[in-house]
């Protein structure tokens, strides 16, 4: 099956090894007809420390790393 890979910014790189990345997406509600924006905050893997805050990125779903990272970071 494959991988998610999923867009998104950096919040926080304050972890070893561990970087927060927010994921917008946009969908039109169903009763105002209206496009709104939702994100989420995802906790990948970032092997050598390279990614900064403020930078976007791709990440990849991958087997659990620890309790909270189940996805890692694959383009700076």
């Amino acid at each position: 099956m494959p991988r998610r890979i999923l867009q998104g910014t950096v919040v926080s790189d304050k972890g070893d090894k561990t970087v927060v990345v927010r994921v917008e997406r946009t969908y039109l509600h169903p009763l105002l007809k209206k496009t709104v924006r939702r994100s989420k905050k995802y906790h990948a893997h970032d092997e050598g420390n390279v990614v900064k805050m403020g930078e976007q990125v791709s990440i990849q779903e991958c087997p659990p790393r620890s309790k909270l990272k189940r996805w890692e970071v694959v383009a700076g």
